[in-house]
C-alpha cells in the first residue's frame, strides 16, 4: 500500500478504491507462468528474474537532439513524453485548445476531467489479467487524450515513454487513457524506447473508448534493445458506426507481449488489427488478440505478418467472439509466417467461437519459408541473393504496411524493415 501511495495520481478521486481492488487482486493471481493457456508458449521467468525499482530515485533530463530520431520528427505533431515515467515538460508538446491532449495526472486535478476519467478509467481493462491489475495498482502516470464531438484532429500525437538508464534496473507502468467523441478522427503514435543497455520492463496498459462514428487509426513502434522487455496491453471499445485500428511493429526488445482486445458495443462497427513481426537472435514476440462481436452488421479484420530469424520465436493467438445476437458479421483473420533461421519456431493459434448462424467468418494460418523459385527467377535477373531474400520478405510483410494512413510514418516503417533485413531497399515510400 506504501508503493500506491508514491504514484501521481490523485487518489482522492475514485482510482483509489480501483487501485486498492487492482492490488488485492494481483496479490491472488501472482503473475502469469506457462502453465496458464494464455501464456503457455511465454514465459516471463528471465523477465521477472531481476530487482526492479518500481520508482525512479531520481529525475533525469535529456535533450531533443539525444532523442530526436525516435520522434516522427519529418512532421509537426502533439507529443506527451516520458523519461524514466516522469513527464517531461520540455520534450512535450500538449494542448488544452479545442481538445485535451495531457497527462493523467494534470487531468485529475481538475474536476471537470475528474468526473470523465471517474466514468472511463478501467472500464474495459481485464480484471482477470493480473499484469492489467499490477499496472492499475502501480501506475505513475500516463496520457490522457480527450476529443469532444464533431472534431478532426489537425496532427498526430505522439506518446513516447524514454528510459534513461540511470536505474540499473527497472519497471515502468503507463497507463494511457484515450476517448474519442462522436464524429471525431485521431491519429496516435506510441513508443517505448530505451537510452542505454540497462535492464528495462514496460507493463503498459492502454484504454480507447470510440464513441459513435468515431475514427482512430493507432500504431505502435516496438523497436527497443536487446535487455528491455514489453507487456503492453491495449484494450478498444467501440460503439455504432465507429471505426477504429491498432497496429504494431515489433522489430527490437528483448520479449515483447502484445495483448489487443477490441469490444463491440454497437452497430456498423468496423475493427482493424494489424501486425508485422520481424525477429533474430532469441528475440521473443507473443501477439495474443481478442476481437468480441456483440452486435449485427459488425465488421472486422486481422492480418499478422511474423518473419524469424536465427532462434527467435514467434506467438500468435487470435481469438474472434461472435455472439448469437450478432448476425450478419464478417469477420477475418490472417495470420502468416516466415521461418528464415534454422533454429527461429511460430506457436500459431487461431481460434473462432461463433454462436450465431447468420456470419461470414474465415481465419487461415501458414506456416513456410521463402519461395525457392522466385528466388531463382530474382537471381537470374542479376540480382545478388541477399537483395533478392530481402525484397521478397518485404513483399510479404508490404500488405501490412500499406494500411499505415501517415505517409512519414510509412517510410520510417520501410526503413525500419530494410535495417532489419540488413540491406538498402532502394526506394522511398
Amino acid at each position: 500500500m506504501v508503493l500506491e501511495n508514491q504514484g501521481e495520481l490523485d487518489l482522492d478521486s475514485n482510482l483509489h478504491d480501483i487501485r486498492t481492488e487492482a492490488i488485492n487482486a494481483f496479490e491472488k493471481q501472482g503473475f502469469p507462468t506457462k502453465k496458464d493457456e494464455e501464456w503457455k508458449y511465454t514465459s516471463l521467468k528471465s523477465v521477472l528474474n531481476h530487482d526492479y525499482s518500481v520508482f525512479p530515485t531520481a529525475e533525469n533530463s535529456i535533450e531533443f537532439k539525444d532523442v530526436k530520431k525516435y520522434f516522427l520528427h519529418e512532421i509537426d505533431s502533439y507529443k506527451v513524453v516520458f523519461i524514466d515515467g516522469i513527464y517531461s515538460s520540455f520534450l512535450s508538446e500538449t494542448t488544452h485548445d479545442g481538445f485535451d491532449i495531457c497527462l493523467m495526472s494534470a487531468a485529475l486535478k481538475k474536476p471537470k476531467y475528474k468526473m470523465v476519467i471517474d466514468n472511463y478509467f478501467n472500464k474495459i481493462a481485464d480484471k482477470k489479467n493480473s499484469i492489467t491489475n499490477l499496472n492499475t495498482a502501480f501506475a505513475m502516470e500516463g496520457a490522457y487524450i480527450n476529443i469532444g464531438k464533431n472534431i478532426v484532429v489537425p496532427k498526430p500525437i505522439q506518446i513516447l515513454n524514454f528510459s534513461t538508464g540511470n536505474e540499473k534496473e527497472i519497471l515502468l507502468q503507463p497507463r494511457n487513457l484515450v476517448i474519442v467523441g462522436e464524429n471525431s478522427y485521431v491519429q496516435i503514435i506510441e513508443r517505448h524506447q530505451s537510452l542505454s543497455s540497462n535492464v528495462v520492463l514496460t507493463n503498459a496498459v492502454t484504454e480507447i473508448f470510440a464513441n459513435k462514428r468515431a475514427i482512430i487509426n493507432y500504431y505502435k513502434i516496438q523497436n527497443d534493445d536487446a535487455n528491455a522487455s514489453l507487456i503492453d496491453n491495449t484494450y478498444v471499445q467501440q460503439k455504432e458506426n465507429s471505426i477504429a485500428s491498432v497496429n504494431t511493429y515489433s522489430f527490437g526488445g528483448k520479449l515483447t507481449r502484445n495483448n489487443v482486445e477490441f469490444y463491440h458495443e454497437g452497430e456498423h462497427v468496423e475493427s482493424h488489427i494489424n501486425g508485422i513481426s520481424i525477429l533474430n537472435g532469441k528475440q521473443h514476440v507473443d501477439n495474443h488478440t481478442l476481437m468480441h462481436h456483440k452486435y449485427p452488421n459488425c465488421e472486422s479484420f486481422e492480418i499478422y505478418k511474423g518473419i524469424y530469424d536465427d532462434a527467435s520465436t514467434g506467438v500468435f493467438n487470435g481469438k474472434v467472439i461472435v455472439n448469437q445476437e450478432a448476425q450478419k458479421t464478417n469477420a477475418f483473420q490472417q495470420n502468416n509466417n516466415i521461418l528464415i533461421g534454422d533454429k527461429a519456431s511460430i506457436n500459431a493459434k487461431p481460434q473462432l467461437e461463433i454462436f450465431a448462424d447468420d456470419v461470414k467468418c474465415s481465419h487461415g494460418c501458414t506456416i513456410g519459408q521463402l519461395d525457392e523459385s522466385a528466388l531463382f527467377y530474382m537471381q537470374s535477373r542479376g540480382i545478388p541473393v541477399k537483395e533478392a531474400k530481402a525484397l521478397l520478405l518485404y513483399a510479404f510483410s508490404n500488405e501490412v504496411v500499406e494500411k499505415i494512413k501517415i505517409p512519414e510514418l510509412k517510410s520510417r516503417i520501410t526503413k525500419l524493415i530494410a535495417m532489419k533485413l540488413g540491406v538498402q531497399l532502394g526506394f522511398e515510400i
